[in-house]
């Protein structure tokens, strides 16, 4: 007997050993564009993961709404830059998702090109408006500012999508009337001039009467890993804030890892690593949590994201271990 329950015990701490060393591997996906190519490039590139004791297995997607498709078909276990309005949608629609930490501020701008006959945002009914594609969280909260600052409904303005980089373009080529642009973009336009015609935030702030600046991107991960195995996901915000820190410290470096890994040029590369820390962060205090369920009773008013989400979306067992062992 005692054989037998020893040889139990062996095999039951065999069984454990091996759900924990599987638990370490972790599938992490992101829109191989806009500011996440950027960060996702030195978290790749840079070894803080594995310091942490994670094995990363990065995944990357052309299209911004697709690690949010990734997580619910169980293709990846963490996104870090997650659209926040994907998210919501996919919460209220029953895919067991959570989110783990605010980490994209909503640093963008609409802007016109210079010259335009538009001079403010009330003159943008009927015309055509570029943004992230349909269904991100930029597109989500620029028809949300439009509607409810500007009495311009969705019906109102033609929204046309596309990464950054196309957008630029549409507006070169007189494609669209506007753009909702983040500001790092508008920074490395070169040949193109354009005039803000007012920020996110601004309009985040006017509409809110509040300080908080609105999320587009957030952590989000599986919640059967993070019921399971919060410590795994509080390792990836460590190794994630390891990777802010390192990027502050070394612009240089991160503009070499940019133009080597992510083929930018060495002038977008230098001015994206000059605004790393507007772009790019890893928090969830109350106060964050707050913004970002007032950005879903606001998205649910406007009718750009249909849906109720559990409290329980916003899980932070995560962020305090990680607070806690930091």
């Amino acid at each position: 007997m005692k054989k037998i329950l020893m040889a139990a015990t062996l095999a039951a701490g065999a069984f454990f050993a091996l759900n924990s060393a599987a638990a370490e591997k972790v599938r992490i996906g992101y829109w191989s564009s806009g500011v996440s190519l950027g960060y996702g490039t030195v978290l790749e590139e840079k070894d803080f993961l594995a310091k942490h004791g994670i094995q990363a297995e990065f995944i990357h997607f052309p299209d911004v709404n697709a690690p949010i498709k990734a997580l619910a078909s169980g293709s990846i276990d963490l996104a870090f830059g997650a659209p926040l309005a994907g998210v919501f949608s996919s919460a209220a629609e029953g895919v067991p998702i959570k989110i783990f930490a605010a980490t994209q501020p909503a640093d963008v701008q609409f802007v016109v090109p210079q010259g335009s006959p538009i001079t403010s945002l009330d003159q943008l009914k009927d015309k055509k408006v570029g943004t992230s594609p349909a269904g991100s969280s930029v597109a989500v909260i620029a028809t949300t500012l439009l509607q409810e600052n500007h009495h311009i409904k969705p019906a109102d303005f033609q929204l046309i999508g596309g990464n950054e980089s196309r957008l630029a373009q549409f507006l070169v080529q007189k494609q669209v009337d506007a753009a909702a642009l983040r500001s790092l973009t508008i920074e490395q336009l070169d040949e193109l001039k354009v005039i803000s015609l007012g920020s996110f935030a601004d309009e985040w702030k006017r509409l809110t009467h509040s300080d908080a600046v609105p999320y587009i991107g957030v952590g989000a991960v599986r919640s059967e890993l993070i019921d399971q195995h919060p410590e795994v996901v509080a390792k990836v915000i460590g190794a994630l804030r390891d990777t802010l820190a390192w990027g502050a410290s070394h612009p240089q470096d991160v503009s070499k890892l940019l133009q080597q890994k992510a083929n930018l040029p060495a002038r977008d590369a230098n001015i994206y690593a000059s605004r790393w820390n507007s772009m790019n962060q890893l928090t969830f205090e109350p106060t964050d949590i707050a913004t970002l369920k007032r950005q879903h009773d606001v998205f649910v008013a406007s009718g750009t994201v249909q849906g109720n989400v559990p409290d329980s979306l916003y899980d932070d067992a995560a962020y305090k271990l990680a607070n806690t062992s930091h």
